[in-house]
């Protein structure tokens, strides 16, 4: 049997749900980078969104104590008291919102956190308004539910943001949510306060939610101060926010995120999950409480090195005749035009898309990026500079020598 027929075959098996579900472009590109290393290739990967930091000390030091005290049971499908309590204070502490513990759910990780919002909350027929360049798992985690995405392009002429104009057409009879990202993931766009009212502003008075992803909430280097649309008395109950420890205190791998919501929604959505996972680890869990409550002088520490870091690849790739590059606000990602390549042949190859652009990058010189097709908006590059100043040179000489 060849390959194309054991793929009919299993498609007449498989949901139309999975099959309309498309598997995260950015955790291929990941994998291929990491085979071709494993392969013995010197692969700079610039593809994953995680940074290079270890998990701080006395977060791992809560966690082998929690083990050596026997912390290994079921917990509460929400979430642990303390981790709950912790998560409110961080919103308090970080964000000026206020919110009791039966207001949190506690998630195997961000994405599993919104994804039980959405199907919480929407069915087949609702639609999502989701602005792009978006987060590859937006779209697949409407689909899931049997929802709509409703893409919202932006450009780089507007800094990628949502405007209200744009908003308000957007909106139908059938429109069920709005997900909101600021800090962006991948543009590091990020909307003032002022900029977020008036988007708000267009929903004043409709039934519409808004997930609002605030994941790089602490990863801010401009002026402008993070600001969640949770902050408008008048949304509050229809925002859920949504927030993780990955990227923070560097515990990707630890799987903890959470939603803050009203009541009646994290009731709904705590149902969904008792039936799915139960609860994210009781190991993680009091890890995560003691991140969110010990010293936080270890974000800021990691907040500057972006920084430093963020300066140093958007000055290198600006050198590059052909490449486009804003300076983002937040999150750690640039997202790079890469139309002034396309047309043009480097070392024989002829690039036509930002796909090409990509595999030229990883296959000819070593250097994992993900297109921006992935993002919704071809024609870019995402590039992560959550990786060592010392991989983030050698990316950038190779980029610069392969577009000589």
């Amino acid at each position: 049997m060849t390959n194309d027929t054991l793929s009919i075959e299993t498609e007449r098996f498989l949901s139309r749900r999975v099959l309309r579900v498309q598997e995260s472009p950015t955790l291929q590109i990941t994998t291929l980078a990491k085979k071709m290393s494993a392969d013995g290739h010197d692969v700079v990967s610039l593809s994953a969104g995680e940074p290079d930091f270890p998990t701080p000390d006395f977060v791992c030091d809560a966690a082998i104590d929690a083990i050596k005290h026997g912390f290994t049971r079921y917990t509460a499908v929400a979430g642990i008291p303390d981790l709950r309590k912790a998560v409110c204070e961080k919103f308090k502490r970080d964000n000026g919102l206020h919110y009791s513990p039966d207001e949190i759910l506690v998630a195997g990780g961000g994405k599993q956190a919104i994804q039980n919002a959405i199907l919480a909350l929407c069915d087949e027929g609702d639609e999502v308004i989701i602005p792009a360049p978006y987060w590859v798992s937006f779209p697949e985690m409407v689909k899931i539910a049997d929802a709509t995405p409703v893409i919202v392009q932006t450009t780089i002429e507007q800094k990628f943001k949502l405007t209200p104009e744009q908003l308000a057409d957007a909106i139908t009879p059938r429109t069920k949510m709005l997900i909101f990202n600021s800090p962006s993931n991948p543009t590091g766009a990020m909307y003032s306060e002022q900029e977020i009212r008036a988007l708000m502003n267009v929903l004043s008075g409709k039934d519409i939610f808004v997930i609002s992803d605030e994941m790089y909430d602490q990863l801010v280097y401009g002026e402008v101060a993070h600001f969640s649309p949770a902050q408008i008395s008048d949304l509050r109950e229809r925002v859920i926010v949504s927030n993780a420890l990955s990227k923070t205190y560097s515990m990707t791998g630890w799987r903890v995120g959470y939603i803050a919501a009203a009541k009646w929604i994290i009731d709904a959505a705590a149902k969904l999950q008792s039936q799915m996972s139960s609860h994210t680890s009781s190991i993680s869990q009091k890890a995560a409480a003691a991140a969110l409550m010990g010293n936080q002088e270890i974000v800021f520490n990691m907040r500057d090195e972006f920084k430093r870091r963020r300066d140093f690849l958007h000055r290198e790739l600006s050198k590059v005749q052909g490449i486009t590059c804003t300076l983002p606000e937040g999150a750690f990602y640039l997202f790079p035009s890469v139309e002034g390549l396309l047309g043009k042949t480097f070392g024989g190859t002829t690039l036509q898309s930002s796909v090409d652009v990509a595999d030229f990058l990883l296959k000819k010189h070593l250097v994992a990026t993900v297109p921006g097709d992935a993002f919704g908006t071809p024609g870019y590059l995402r590039l992560s500079y959550a990786a060592s100043m010392a991989e983030l040179e050698k990316a950038a000489l190779r980029i610069q020598k392969a577009f000589a």
